[in-house]
């Protein structure tokens, strides 16, 4: 086989398996749970948007795409970029990332799934709150409490089309449609199925057509221009954002960037020192989370050591 064929294998299932990894980081309810379609898909999106109204292309160059974004050499027919084309170029990364939040949903299902099993009780904060708000259904009166039994009740009742409309929209009871079906033994390729197909098809898309849409060539001009209209300090912070817009058109053109304007590096620079603050808070969150897990088993063992005596 050639070994070029082999390379581009090997870089194509990086590539899935990177954006796979960043969705079920996602989602799989550690600490927090990080942001990863904030931090990485919709920018990676919104770039792609802004450079193919520029390139008046999507054909970019491989290598340096998708590392870096530079417009193709030949000219392209004025007015071919539009909506679904973009959608397209983009689509292999954002279902990736759509199928590891799937993913990422699973262990608070199969968590649900062994302890309704089993008869044992997993030292789970979202499961016990979970029994919980079963013991006390009829008694609910706020309205998160509301929201979580609609929830129950639709993915309970409706089944596989109730877990496909808790799947499709940004849902952040989406965890209880998980403990839900494991605890009602639902079949795991119900519940997988529909948290697929919802995920990585429907709501990537109304994601995907929202971050296109806002980043297109007319709103981001109009953003500026909104800016730079603030009395006082509009053409201040306008500054900053034409320089940062042109230095990427200078990029995109395979222009030297060799005195880059400021307003660059400003803006790169908090961009960059959010995803760190972000992911450090991430580990953080986790490493919380787990100690305080830590101590709750610890107590339980003093009190059930009490109670022995």
């Amino acid at each position: 086989m050639d070994l070029k064929y082999v390379q581009r294998i090997e870089k194509q299932f990086l590539l899935y398996a990177y954006w796979i990894g960043l969705g079920i980081l996602s989602s799989v309810g550690l600490g927090t749970g990080l942001h990863t379609f904030l931090l990485y898909l919709g920018p990676h999106i919104a770039s792609v948007t802004l450079a193919a109204y520029e390139c008046n292309s999507v054909n970019f160059p491989e290598p340096p795409y998708p590392d870096q974004i530079i417009c193709p050499d030949e000219e392209s027919t004025e007015g071919t970029i539009s909506l679904w084309s973009i959608i397209s170029k983009v689509r292999i990364e954002a279902c990736m990332w759509g199928i590891g939040t799937a993913i990422g949903e699973l262990p608070p299902y199969f968590m649900a799934r062994a302890a309704r099993l089993s008869g044992a009780e997993p030292d789970d904060e979202d499961y016990q709150e979970f029994e919980e708000m079963l013991e006390h259904a009829e008694t609910a009166q706020d309205f998160a409490s509301r929201a979580k039994l609609a929830v129950q009740n639709l993915v309970q009742k409706v089944g596989f089309f109730g877990i496909l409309a808790c799947a499709s929209i940004p849902n952040p009871l989406f965890d209880l449609a998980g403990i839900t079906c494991g605890h009602f033994l639902v079949p795991f390729w119900t519940f997988f199925g529909a948290t697929l197909i919802g995920k990585a098809i429907i709501k990537m898309h109304i994601q995907k057509i929202f971050v296109i849409i806002t980043f297109s060539k007319h709103i981001v001009e109009q953003m500026v221009a909104f800016i730079g209209a603030v009395p006082g300090i509009g053409p201040s912070l306008q500054k900053p954002f034409q320089e940062y817009l042109e230095a990427q058109r200078q990029k995109l053109h395979h222009k030297s960037e060799t005195g880059a304007p400021q307003g660059e590096n400003w803006l790169s620079w908090m961009f960059e020192k959010l995803v760190v603050v972000m992911v450090c808070y991430f580990i953080l969150s986790i490493i919380n989370s787990m100690a305080q897990s830590y101590a709750k088993r610890i107590q339980q063992r003093l009190n059930s050591e009490e109670k022995t005596k």
